[in-house]
């Protein structure tokens, strides 16, 4: 039986519909759009938009704003919904003046988020318009407004068609299983990337022309007797700027500082400069050179870390070129990765993958990549799914906060 719209919805309808024109002009700003129309409307979908249970941060049905840190041009996700505090889809509101079924650029942003978080599917609306997105496919900033679109409500179509809202996107659905059951329902597009697997491919491209680039420019490096030495080095170089990178978009770091490096000769001893300050401000493994001293001494052509840091060397398709790969900018509008909202497990899956193979020097001096020893054996990578760690840290460490302070064990912390 189809659910009815509530009264609420066919009251927000008319009111939109009676001042449209006022609504459509420049004047009436996204933040009048969220409080007046957006709130309520998901409200009417069973969310509790406004925390009317007082809940805790951690445990509230919505999120507003999700991202920590928005970058250049960027601006965070407007909406998260969560159930559990798992996230399920993002809302991406704009100002009724926009025209979102047309204009690419709201839905590009929407899509990189989401796309980024790994949520397959969000909601881009103007309340004039509601568009739902499959957010599977790998965003390119020259789709269409079209591209992966799989829904396109206008306001007058709410109360008439409100069960196909609801029956998908209200926390009742998704706690019966009907919006995993829409997901897995929806086509997806043959040759899609999700994101752990496009940044894996990402980061696997810099490691080759890294280890190849390292080995012929520091002769040292370049034998057999030094491949430990070789593979610290691609290692800490690709860990180093990656953290940084994901500090950017996090508000930890100033945005763009790696990317304003590029453009001088030397490019690498400035990156060490960066990577020497961190050191200073994290008192970090990742950037401690009393132990590392291997990569301050480095030899790395500029072109190799311009590209990877990301200058303006994109071709008409937003790519360029590292190695024998293709490497999309790591900085928006071209790049599809919004590192403020990529979840730890996705990195952590990416990098026990990435940590599975190893660098290897041939009989020639040249750098070559190949699964370690005990992972070929094993025949893969195997990740530790979340709820197993969440498991593992609940029943260890979570039970040394049980009733207050946490109380270590003697071992501990004589260590």
């Amino acid at each position: 039986m189809a659910t009815p719209a509530p009264d609420a919805v066919k009251r927000l309808v008319d009111r939109f519909d009676q001042n449209r024109d006022a609504y459509l002009s420049g004047s009436y700003n996204e933040s009048q759009l969220r409080h007046e129309f957006l709130g309520p409307l998901f409200e009417a979908l069973g969310w509790d938009v406004y925390n009317h249970q007082g809940s805790a941060m951690p445990y509230r049905d919505v999120i507003f704003e999700d991202s920590l840190r928005v970058g250049g041009a960027t601006k965070a996700p407007d909406y998260c919904f969560r159930i559990g505090g798992m996230r399920k889809f993002f809302v991406e509101a704009k100002k009724p003046s926009v025209n979102i079924a047309s204009d690419s650029g709201p839905a590009f942003q929407l899509r990189r988020y989401a796309w980024s978080a790994k949520l397959p599917l969000s909601i881009l609306t103007d309340f004039e318009e509601f568009a739902v997105y499959d957010c599977r496919s790998r965003p390119v900033r020259t789709d269409k407004a079209s591209t992966a679109r799989i829904k396109l409500l206008r306001y007058s179509e709410y109360p008439d068609r409100w069960d196909e809202l609801s029956s998908v996107f209200s926390p009742e659905a998704i706690r019966k299983g009907s919006f995993d059951k829409y997901v897995e329902d929806t086509k997806v597009r043959k040759g899609t990337a999700e994101v752990d697997d496009a940044f894996l491919a990402e980061i696997e491209g810099w490691r080759d022309s890294l280890a190849r680039n390292i080995a012929l420019r520091n002769p040292r490096l370049g034998t057999p007797d030094n491949t430990a030495d070789l593979n610290l080095a691609v290692q800490m170089t690709i860990d180093r700027a990656i953290f940084l990178r994901i500090c950017e978009d996090r508000g930890i770091e100033d945005y763009g500082t790696l990317q304003n490096l590029i453009g001088k000769p030397g490019l690498y001893r400035r990156l060490m400069e960066r990577f020497e300050d961190a050191d200073k401000r994290y008192n970090s493994g990742l950037f401690d050179f009393r132990k590392d001293t291997v990569t301050p001494s480095l030899k790395i052509d500029d072109k190799l870390i311009s590209d990877i840091l990301s200058e303006e060397l994109a071709t008409d398709n937003w790519q360029l070129t590292i190695g024998n790969r293709k490497s999309p900018e790591l900085y928006p509008p071209k790049s599809p990765y919004e590192f403020s909202v990529i979840g730890i497990e996705i990195l952590g899956e990416v990098y026990e993958q990435f940590l599975g193979k190893v660098i290897k020097l041939t009989d020639g001096h040249r750098a070559k990549v190949e699964d370690k020893p005990e992972v070929r054996k094993a025949g893969g990578v195997h990740y530790t799914p979340q709820y197993i760690v969440s498991y593992i840290v609940k029943n260890t460490v979570g039970r040394l906060h049980e009733g207050g302070p946490p109380r270590w064990p003697a071992r501990a912390l004589d260590n």
